[in-house]
């Protein structure tokens, strides 16, 4: 029994010191940019303490360097709330611009001296914030839209350069840090060279490749992706309180093991942000990461403090944008290309032309209306420019040649030959067959079999990229008619999750009418609208018999919707798969069309309800007629606030918005129900 015990110390001691030797080397590695042991020594390690792991997987810890990936695949990603936003960046595109920073940042602190500043590379990727516990790694999120954003905790394991574990003893208890996510180039051309291999999609650039791992349901794919990330700031205030420069909040990440930016640097007046700013754009080519300009940063973070932010943009820093690079070219010939939505987007074919290390053949003119105010026409000799992470665009005609062809709107989709919609002072054009076409298949599919439409569970984006792939299914009736063999033979799918699938399909067909007409992805037909439709009308079939009045007196249905819907219907192609969706067995109880006294009045929620979720009661007051916004105004007619209400119930005040608790809520809802 001794024996035994002393034989399992022996093992604990050497995990630990596996795992602490590994964790120095990547440290090393990643930090330091000073490698210890060469890749075949560190695998050695790696895969020693790997076996041992397997042998005992009871000392299994979360912050073992070999837990970067296990967790199963996500059904879909989880919102999580910033605690302090996510802001972006203003943009100066000049000196001018940039003497006017730093003049308005002096003004505001009211001082003429020269301001310290931290310039460090605009890196082109995407922004995270990572939140530790006590050391260990517990959550990560993107910016979103800076107040929430989708939870990416699984994925950002996956990155080598992120420690799971901070190091050093002075660690806060909680701490929030903020970076950037990029793709090295050279990991971004091997990544696209596979996809080519496997006739995979392949990347438009660096960010969007970054951005599209990041957003992976299965973890294992992220890992496969190179990514890499640098540290930049903080995201919650710490205790003890954080350094009280940039650079030595920086020197610290470096010491809790986090990467930042090498090229980071402290400079004195704007005089040497422009030097910094040149240095930059003369070595970006030679960098091993994309870059689209500097960003300088106060130095202090009282100055910081004291600067603040307008519009979630704050005063105390700004990105310096390198100029897009332009080339001279000629327009061959036009295609139209049908986007996932149906939005049709002329391309421009170019006389191949070579720019900023790739070569061009192929622009974006955006629409239709840019073509007629740019007047481009095939056979003009045009200016092209190229800017970091934007597609190339022509911006204008040189010359017109003698012998030129008239660019022409199609009237039919060049894909599936639907009847292309473009209602007048829109700027794009669709093509109207959502559930037929082939271009909008997998995304119309997609959001069909979503939790807020059909909510069919296990049906996700690979299985029904797998699906239209395979020609098992050409549109959302055909799901209906899926054998049990047809999924099991699916990659990565057993007869147990091939049976599960058939019975969600089973399940689904017990639906509302709200719901059904939400799932058939009518362009701006959320689920307010839906809803709406399906409380006016009463049945499928008045929807769809509507005229263009009919559906402008819902409340809050204008002109442009009502169009879109008809323009929805009168396509032949999708009320023959509504047909055949009903024919499978797809049902929903009898609407009954009843007014409360909330028609049409506006709600909106903050805080806690202790007796149901803000879904629930969000439902609930779109079933009696009310609408729910997301922000107060004036024309609000009431708000209702739980607990921990924030800063809506402070404007609903200022506003004399009629303010409900709880309880109050609750007997509104029992009157009126």
């Amino acid at each position: 029994m001794l024996d035994q015990h002393k034989k399992k110390e022996t093992i604990i001691k050497k995990i630990e010191n596996l795992r602490r030797e590994i964790e120095e080397h990547n440290y090393a590695y990643h930090v330091l940019d000073a490698p210890s042991i060469s890749d075949a020594e560190y695998d050695k390690k790696f895969q020693a303490l790997k076996e041992l792991e397997k042998q005992h997987p009871e000392l299994i810890t979360p912050d073992s360097p070999t837990q970067r990936v296990g967790a199963k695949p996500l059904k879909e990603f989880t919102q999580v709330n910033h605690e302090i936003p996510m802001g972006s960046l203003d943009n100066a595109f000049s000196e001018e611009e940039m003497l006017a920073f730093d003049r308005r940042v002096r003004q505001l602190l009211d001082t003429t001296d020269e301001m310290e500043y931290v310039c460090e590379p605009k890196m082109d990727g995407v922004a995270v914030s990572i939140r530790y516990e006590n050391g260990l790694l517990v959550r990560a999120a993107t910016r979103g839209d800076g107040e929430t954003g989708e939870d990416i905790t699984q994925n950002i394991r996956t990155i080598k350069m992120v420690p799971l574990r901070l190091r050093g003893s002075s660690i806060p208890n909680i701490v929030e840090v903020r970076g950037e996510v990029y793709l090295p180039k050279k990991g971004f051309a091997e990544l696209n060279a596979r996809s080519e291999a496997r006739c995979e999609k392949i990347f438009i650039n660096p960010r969007n490749a970054a951005a599209g791992s990041l957003r992976q349901l299965d973890s294992a794919i992220t890992q496969s992706r190179p990514l890499a990330i640098y540290f930049y700031g903080i995201g919650s205030k710490p205790s003890p309180e954080i350094p009280t420069t940039q650079t030595e909040l920086l020197s610290t990440f470096k010491s809790w093991g986090l990467p930042v930016c090498p090229l980071t640097k402290k400079v004195k007046g704007l005089a040497a942000c422009l030097a910094y700013y040149q240095s930059m754009n003369e070595k970006r080519q030679q960098l091993p990461y994309e870059i689209d300009g500097i960003v300088c940063k106060v130095n202090s973070q009282d100055y910081q403090t004291q600067l603040g932010a307008v519009s979630k943009r704050p005063r105390w820093a700004i990105a310096y944008k390198f100029p897009a690079e332009e080339v001279e070219t000629t327009i061959e010939s036009i295609e139209f290309q049908v986007g996932r939505t149906g939005a049709l987007t002329p391309v421009a074919r170019l006389q191949p032309v070579f720019v900023h290390g790739v070569t061009i053949s192929n622009a974006t003119l955006h629409n239709m209306d840019e073509i007629h105010r740019k007047k481009i026409h095939i056979g003009d000799r045009v200016m092209v420019r190229r800017a970091g992470d934007v597609i190339p665009e022509v911006v204008s005609v040189v010359k017109s040649a003698a012998k030129t062809q008239k660019i022409l709107l199609p009237t039919h989709c060049p894909i599936c030959h639907s009847k292309v919609e473009h209602i007048e002072g829109e700027a794009v054009a669709r093509c109207s067959g959502g559930l037929f076409c082939p271009a909008q298949r997998k995304e119309a599919i997609k959001h069909f079999a979503s939790r807020r439409a059909m909510n069919i569970e296990g049906l996700g984006d690979k299985i029904i990229d797998q699906l239209v792939d395979t020609k098992l299914v050409d549109n959302v009736a055909d799901l209906y008619s899926l054998s049990l063999e047809q999924l099991a033979d699916l990659d990565r799918m057993g007869e147990k999750s091939a049976h599960n699938i058939l019975d969600a399909l089973q399940t689904s067909k017990k639906t509302t009418l709200a719901r059904f007409l939400f799932a058939l992805g009518i362009r701006e037909v959320g689920e307010a609208t839906a809803k709406q439709l399906a409380n006016h009308f009463g049945d499928l079939a008045h929807v769809m018999a509507a005229t263009e009045d009919a559906l402008q007196a819902i409340p809050d249905i204008g002109p442009v919707v009502a169009k879109h819907i008809m323009a929805f219907f009168a396509e032949k192609h999708n009320p023959k798969v509504i047909e055949k969706l009903i024919a499978a067995g797809i049902h929903w109880p009898k609407v009954e069309k009843k007014l409360s006294a909330l028609q049409g009045k506006t709600f909106v929620l903050t805080g806690t309800l202790k007796t149901m979720g803000r879904e629930e009661a969000k439902e609930k007051l779109e079933r009696l007629g009310a609408k729910v916004a997301g922000s107060v105004s004036s024309k609000t007619s009431y708000v209702v606030a739980g607990e921990e209400a924030g800063s809506k119930l402070l404007k609903a005040q200022t506003l004399n918005v009629s303010i409900l608790n709880e309880e109050e809520f609750l007997d509104i809802l029992r009157k009126n129900g």
